[in-house]
């Protein structure tokens, strides 16, 4: 059993690389992916931990792309982090999300929600602040009662605290993960918030801009969702792919490996996988 879709420390994650890894032996999985939001600076450490162990460490990152419809987020496998192009991509994009941070403490604070910077930064990882440390910080002073509700009524897209930040276009995403030596799968397709159609649409697009995979197996597909979407990567071409989102007590039901229990990954996707790398 394999999981494609895990969060460390760097990003949104409450585990570092080493427990990550520490975390997959103990579950007995063959391989994880480090797939942290916008940086690959946990790579190494990632890698490290692995060494001698009988987890396989997959380098990988999750870009998030510019979208008029929900969410779009590309994943990025076998990315090599020391790829300029994708460094300066990345920074880029993490540099706009320090602009963003900065609006929205701004927003909130206007808004009677009183925080100090200080309390945000202790709920973020060693990298990248996001929207998450806003929520939990949010509810550790008690003004909502879960992050759930801080995005539903401050911080979602279009609410009172919002701030919008710069995402590179899905062929930019698509190209700066192959620029790297990475396969490029699109991320839980149900956050794009389209019809069966709208997303055929746009997952053929994708495929023509040089999409290799799509993230079929995810704990917030069920069952019918599931067999659409296997269906569409059958037919487009697309490697199959499934993770957890692991991100630790962050999202405490989400289990590694398994995520509410019933998801598993096969462990072939990584050689299906491997055999488009550029």
């Amino acid at each position: 059993m394999i999981d494609l879709h895990v969060h460390s420390t760097f990003s949104d994650g409450t585990l570092t690389p080493e427990e990550l890894i520490q975390l997959a032996i103990d579950t007995g999985l063959n391989a994880i992916a480090l797939t942290d939001h916008d940086t690959t600076n946990g790579i190494p450490r990632f890698l490290a931990a692995a060494e001698g162990s009988p987890v396989k460490a997959i380098p990988g990152v999750e870009i998030s792309a510019d979208s008029k419809h929900g969410a779009l987020h590309i994943l990025g496998y076998f990315v090599e982090p020391g790829s300029t192009a994708l460094a300066e991509a990345l920074h880029r994009i993490r540099e706009s999300r320090d602009v963003r941070n900065r609006e929205i403490f701004h927003n909130l604070n206007r808004l009677g929600l009183s925080l100090n910077w200080s309390e945000v930064e202790k709920y973020a990882g060693e990298d990248v602040m996001g929207r998450p440390h806003f929520a939990a910080a949010m509810v550790g002073k008690g003004y909502v009662k879960d992050k759930n509700t801080a995005f539903n009524k401050y911080l979602g897209r279009g609410k009172r605290a919002y701030a919008e930040r710069y995402r590179p276009s899905p062929l930019e995403c698509i190209d700066l993960i192959k620029s790297a030596g990475g396969v490029s799968v699109l991320a839980h397709p149900f956050t794009l918030e389209l019809s069966p159609k709208q997303t055929r649409s746009l997952l053929s697009k994708l495929r023509s801009f040089g999409l290799e995979g799509l993230e079929v197996y995810y704990p917030a597909h069920d069952a019918h969702l599931t067999r659409e979407f296997l269906n569409l990567a059958r037919e487009l071409d697309l490697v199959p792919t499934g993770g957890t989102d692991f991100h630790g007590e962050g999202s405490p039901d989400i289990k590694l490996g398994s995520g509410f229990g019933g998801l598993e990954v096969a462990d072939e996707t990584i050689a299906l996988l491997e055999a488009r790398r550029p």
